[in-house]
């Protein structure tokens, strides 16, 4: 079997990247036809979203189902924060159809085409350790939730390597304290059994499911610091309970 899903992998990874420059044109026609008229790149960022998911509705092996995407405001800010264990998870989180932003490392915008992709849609580039970079990234989600626009941030900061919840950080819950914008814990399940921290070879069939939870009000917390511990509570308890599967 592992000689199996060594095959399998480097035909879908070859498909993955003789897609990207036929949807990056797409992209590009999406860019000029409302870059003039779209500031917050809500069509673009929609459209991006279609591509990510594409690639998990071809995947023969790979099942996505989406609970509670109607708790979603869709012209209001947001913060959405998810749990992370794999590379698929911001592929399944496009199956929201929302046009979020995204706050990822700097090294993703390096990335040929796949870069094109995220600096076109506004997303915002963080540089782990570096001070300057984080004021900056603040500063940007900032400035998009004064807009309106939602962004997706990882609270745990990288992938967790078993699937348990690493500590969170403060970003995404100093951002809800000063702009007033709601929490959505959005737990994302069954990626990490397929495409792990470490590696590039699909495991197994996947059954994913992303699941949008009930908002929290930043005014209903004193603190920054009593709102993060209540929402990594929540992902801690959901992320224990029984799996829902497609």
């Amino acid at each position: 079997m592992t000689a199996v899903w060594w095959t399998f992998s480097a035909f879908y990874w070859t498909f993955f990247a003789l897609m990207l420059p036929i949807l990056f044109v797409g992209d590009l026609i999406v860019w000029l036809l409302t870059f003039w008229w779209d500031r917050k790149r809500k069509c673009i960022s929609l459209y991006t979203g279609l591509c990510g998911v594409f690639y998990i509705f071809v995947n023969p092996l790979w099942r996505l189902k989406v609970i509670g995407r109607h708790k979603l405001p869709k012209d209001t800010a947001a913060i959405y924060v998810s749990n992370h264990s794999s590379l698929v998870d911001i592929l399944v989180l496009f199956g929201l159809h929302r046009p979020f932003k995204c706050v990822s490392k700097k090294s993703n915008f390096k990335l040929p085409i796949i870069g094109l992709f995220m600096k076109l849609a506004r997303y915002v580039e963080l540089e782990r350790g570096n001070r300057e970079s984080v004021e900056r990234m603040m500063a940007t989600c900032e400035g998009l939730l004064d807009e309106g626009v939602p962004i997706q941030i990882y609270p745990e900061g990288t992938r967790s390597p078993d699937g348990r919840l690493l500590p969170f950080k403060t970003g995404a819950f100093y951002l809800a304290k000063r702009t007033g914008a709601p929490i959505y814990p959005i737990v994302i399940r069954g990626t990490g059994e397929a495409l792990p921290k470490k590696g590039m070879v699909l495991r197994r069939h996947i059954r994913a499911t992303v699941e949008v939870l009930d908002p929290l009000d930043p005014n209903d917390f004193a603190t920054l610091e009593e709102m993060k511990d209540a929402t990594r509570n929540i992902f801690e308890h959901e992320l224990a309970s029984t799996p829902i599967l497609p």
